[in-house]
């Protein structure tokens, strides 16, 4: 597909290198002539140097041919205007980004008034994974399928653990529970392993399995099930507020730390239910006065990473809080993973992905649509869930049966709300819901997955 991409700064650059990646035609736009040239020549696309809400600039573009336009700058109102022209001239799927709250609350009323595709607000997507991983403080990071029937969590494997030497065929029978491990990430590699596997302390496991049976393996661990009981979050932005609503509905206590005394005295007004403190977090000794020795949960949500990182790596000296650190760039991304810095939050990478599943829904027209995407381990494996539809050729066949590419594994069917973990002679259904784990990123279809 022709797709046009307006804006090249963190969100922009990610979409242009996965979506070239994935063979799609695309052109990039920015008003930064260096920015341009820099994402043209690292990702092998087209670059145009200009103002993307600009007629001229889109025809030059190719809008009329094009397929979708994605409007990722930082001004809303210059998505938002990019969007509108685009469908006006060439008729055109268009996605945009939309982080402003007020706008947030009229989404929909934007979208159908403006003829918008999907509008992504990357502040509040962000805020949604973080409360998904303070509910379950054992998890790396926590993912939901099915409409919320089905959890796939990473846990990091520690020292002196039941699962340390343990083969995965021997799992179900030593600790009674039916999950699944469908990843392992050691050091460098992302594997999807066989029954003989052998696991190790610090391999990095990601878990199927419905919520009731997630948090009956978690109890038979030892490790903590319910949603951390308070937190200090640090950095009063959009993020934060977004972030701060959700866990003050489930009765989380919360505290935020902002420097800025106007900012605080909008946090105020934004969050009655908060405590708020205006002071500098890099300050040890306030930390310490405000309760981090006995906090739960503790949130790096500055718009710096250095400052994020730092403040993660001393806590995480002081305190067994659950952490989550919040981080924009990649250039360092190999470094920062090899932190034990908790759980890493990267808001671009969870735009990308709400970006490329629909992307590949759209390009998909027969046998199943994708209904989720997730990236996980670095981005080199990726879990997607399929809507079975009629014609679907692996309707009514054992899955032992199924000529299944390498690398490739169904960890999940959903039928009729039923939620199992499939195994040889388990039969996929037409109107069942598959989630399906593999290391060969791209896939639009699961007949991409059959041999």
């Amino acid at each position: 597909m022709k797709i046009i991409i307006v804006g090249c700064g963190n969100v922009g650059a990610t979409l242009a290198e996965q979506l070239s990646l994935e063979q799609h035609d695309i052109t990039v736009i920015d008003t930064r002539e260096q920015v341009v040239e820099t994402i043209s020549t690292a990702c092998d696309v087209m670059g145009i140097v200009g103002n993307g809400a600009s007629f001229s600039v889109q025809s030059e573009a190719g809008i009329r041919e094009a397929d979708i336009l994605i409007a990722v700058t930082g001004s809303d109102e210059l998505n938002l205007l990019c969007c509108l022209i685009a469908k006006k001239t060439g008729g055109c799927h268009t996605i945009a980004r939309v982080s402003n709250p007020d706008y947030s609350r009229e989404r929909a009323f934007i979208k159908e008034e403006l003829g918008l595709s999907l509008i992504i607000n990357p502040q509040l997507a962000a805020a949604r994974e973080m409360a998904r991983t303070l509910k379950f403080p054992s998890a790396l990071k926590v993912d939901t399928f099915a409409k919320s029937r089905v959890e796939l969590v990473i846990y990091r494997i520690e020292e002196n653990s039941p699962l340390c030497n343990m083969k995965l065929k021997d799992l179900p029978g030593s600790l009674h529970c039916d999950v699944l491990v469908t990843t392992v990430e050691r050091g460098a590699q992302a594997l999807i392993p066989r029954g003989d596997f052998e696991l190790k302390a610090k391999d990095d496991i990601t878990i199927v399995a419905d919520p009731a049976k997630m948090v009956e393996f978690f109890k038979t661990l030892g490790k903590a099930t319910a949603s951390a009981r308070d937190v200090i979050i640090i950095g009063g932005g959009r993020t934060t507020v977004y972030l701060s609503k959700q866990l003050l509905q489930i009765g989380v206590k919360v505290k935020i730390i902002e420097r800025d005394r106007q900012r605080c005295e909008a946090l105020t007004e934004a969050l009655p239910k908060a405590m708020i403190i205006c002071g500098d977090a890099t300050d040890k000794d306030l930390l310490i006065e405000e309760g981090l020795l006995e906090t739960e949960a503790f949130v790096a949500n500055t718009d710096f990473d250095e400052e994020n990182i730092m403040l993660a790596l001393f806590v995480k000296s002081l305190s067994k809080a659950k952490l989550i650190t919040k981080v924009h760039r990649i250039t360092y991304e190999e470094i920062i993973g090899n932190l034990d810095v908790g759980s890493i939050i990267y808001p671009k990478y969870i735009t990308a992905e709400s970006i490329i599943k629909y992307i590949r829904a759209m390009k998909n027209s027969m046998g199943s649509n994708i209904e989720t995407l997730y990236r996980l381990n670095d981005n080199r494996v990726e879990a997607l869930e399929f809507l079975i539809k009629e014609d679907s050729p692996v309707v009514g066949i054992p899955l032992s049966d199924l000529r299944l590419k390498p690398d490739m594994l169904i960890a999940c069917i959903t039928h009729k709300g039923r939620v199992t973990i499939p195994r040889g002679q388990s039969v996929i259904a037409v109107g069942d819901t598959v989630i399906l784990i593999t290391t060969h990123t791209g896939l639009h279809d699961i007949r991409d997955a059959l041999k």
